[in-house]
Parts: structure tokens; sequence; C-alpha cells
């Protein structure tokens, strides 16, 4: 694993650290039009470097996360004379990390590029492990390449001034994590009082830097997502497929709303398959609920998010769906196959369990 992880809260004077050590001939920062408000001003007081930098500015959200998108990152970069020297910063949430990753990655067949995440869902997931890509065709992330950043800065600088929606979008990942890592994590990440407005930001960072680490365990035994690494897709086969229903319904959820109630899902499945214990999935349900409300579904969703799940690229065919599933927490089991009838069966648990009519 090539990509260098900074924790710091001094971001600018850690950003000029990384760029004093390469050689390069042009800097460019790529920014959506939330991040260039709020967090870009707070990068050229500190840096001495991205006051000088060509800034691209993009339009929010994970619906922009588009080939027309894509194409006008190419195009500045080729009005700018960008060459494989040169090098992007990646400022902003995981919509910015994955669009400007790929960008990044394809333009002259690959330049350099750095993470600086400003949520903290793309501090625990996007900006780390070199996934990198773009939404295709109504599918989440169905284009694009593995290629690590030269450097990822983590701060959580930026945490105290998100919106509550997106603070909860990015610890479902921690969740996620937690459950991957055993059960102390696990209580650690369910008990931490990330809903109260005084939340313990020092804390959050000590909480991030641990998520980071089992991120960093499975991606580093299979950076090419060839077999282990598939156990951080717990919770996204299904939660991919409620995004994309969402999407297709014009009322995007965010990404870790998505994966929270993804989670509840494949827990579901790991009691009906592998006997997962019922008092963790009782447990996380209970916390999806409260933290995270409810989603509209219904039996007549059911096609359309079982043709969603047919689409993921952890699949061997059209005719086989597989998840992540746990047999118990910290033991995981990837390449699981699940059957659409036991799907349905698991959606209508799920519905029972989120209090849906």
């Amino acid at each position: 694993m090539k990509q260098k992880l900074i924790f710091s809260n001094e971001v600018g004077k850690m950003l000029d650290k990384q760029l004093e050590a390469i050689i390069f001939d042009r800097l460019f920062i790529l920014v959506d039009e939330n991040t260039a408000s709020y967090a870009l001003p707070l990068l050229i007081d500190s840096s001495k470097y991205v006051s000088n930098a060509k800034v691209l500015t993009i339009k929010p959200d994970d619906a922009n996360k588009n080939l027309d998108t894509l194409e006008l990152i190419w195009q500045q970069l080729s009005d700018n004379n960008a060459t494989r020297s040169s090098i992007i910063i990646n400022l902003g949430g995981g919509m910015v990390s994955d669009i400007g990753g790929f960008a990044a990655s394809t333009y002259m067949r690959g330049m350099r590029f750095i993470n600086i995440p400003t949520t903290l869902l793309a501090a625990v997931d996007a900006s780390v492990g070199g996934k990198t890509g773009i939404n295709f065709n109504g599918y989440k992330n169905q284009i694009g390449v593995i290629n690590e950043a030269e450097s990822s800065i983590i701060s959580s600088v930026f945490f105290k001034t998100l919106p509550k929606q997106e603070l909860f979008s990015g610890y479902a990942e921690m969740i996620k994590h937690g459950l991957l890592d055993g059960l102390e994590s696990t209580n650690q990440v369910l008990s931490f009082r990330i809903a109260e407005p005084d939340f313990d930001i020092s804390a959050i960072l000590s909480l991030t830097k641990h998520s980071i680490s089992v991120k960093q365990r499975f991606v580093e035994a299979d950076i090419n997502e060839a077999g282990i690494r598939k156990a951080l897709n717990l919770g996204h086969t299904a939660g991919h497929a409620i995004e994309s229903l969402m999407q297709k319904r014009n009322t995007p959820l965010p990404h870790g709303y998505a994966v929270a109630h993804g989670l509840v899902i494949a827990l579901v499945l790991s009691h009906l398959q592998l006997q997962l214990p019922s008092d963790i999935l009782y447990r996380l349900a209970n916390y999806v609920y409260e933290m995270y409300g409810t989603i509209d579904i219904s039996c007549d969703d059911y096609p359309a998010l079982i043709s969603a799940m047919q689409h993921d690229k952890k699949n061997f065919g059209n005719d086989t769906i597989n998840f992540t599933l746990l047999k118990e927490i910290g033991k995981v089991q990837i390449n699981s196959s699940v059957t659409a009838e036991n799907i349905g069966i698991a959606l209508d648990i799920y519905r029972d369990l989120m209090h849906i009519a």
C-alpha cells in the first residue's frame, strides 16, 4: 500500500510538507461548489502552495458523479496544460475523491493526486483504499479504477461544520468497520454520542483513525479486491440498491444512510443463512431506526431492488447475487450467494424491524 495516511489538524502545513517532497510542474485543486465556499479559504490561508493552484470547480452531490462532470474535469486539465507531472488535490467529500481520483488516474494515462477529505464519510471511506469512479446508467460506481492517492490528509477540523445528515452518513461506514473488527469496536461505535451537538472532536478523530486502520487491514491484504477486501462491501449490496432506487425516484438518499439500512439487511441475511445471533441484529436495527429513520420501501419495490443487486460488481453473473455477510461480529464471509427468494424474505424482515407498513 503506497498511500500515505496523515492524521493532523494542521492541514495546510502537512500538505505543503507533502508537496515539497514531490517534483511537479502544475498544481490543481478540485472542489465542489460547497467546499469552494467553506473549505478552500481555510486551506488557502494555511498553505503556501494552494494559493497558486488552479481551482477546478464542479457541482456537488452524487447525482453529478457522472460522465459529463468527468469530461468537464478532463477539459479543464487539458485547457490548463496539465501533464503527467501535474498534481490534483481533491478537497471535498466522497464524490470529489471518487471522480477526482478517476480523472487523475485516466488523464494522460495517470497523474498523481492527494486527497483531503472534508466529510467524515470521505475520511473513512472514499479517500482511503484507491477506489475511484463514477456512476453510470443509473447504477453506483459502475466505471472506475483502483489507484491509490499519493497521500490522504485526515483531519477533524471540518467535521464540526458538517450538517447532521453528513456526519451520520460517514458514521455508517464506521459502524460497518466496527462490525468487521469485533465486538469491542462495535460497542465503541454504537455507544459514542455522535448525535450530541457537543460531541468530543478529539474522540471522533481517534475513532476515525481506528476505523481507517480496520479498512487498511483489508485493503493491504487484497488491493485489487480479488478476495478478502470484499469484506468492506458489508451492507453495500443492498445499500447501493436502495440508493439507486431513491435516485430514480428523484428523492436521493445520502450514501451512508443507504449503507446503514443495507447493514440491517445484510445482518438479517447473516442471521438467516449463517445463524448470526439475533441480539446484534436487533441492536443494530434499533440503532439505525433511531438514528437514520425509515425508508418508504414496499413489496412493489422488491424487483427493482433485486435487479440493482444483480448489477453489483461482486457478482459472478446475473444469476448469482453475492453478499458479504457475518458469521458473528468480527467473522466475515465473502461471496455468500443469496437467492432472490431469500432477499425477499430478508426485505420483509427488514421492513418489520424498521416499522415500515
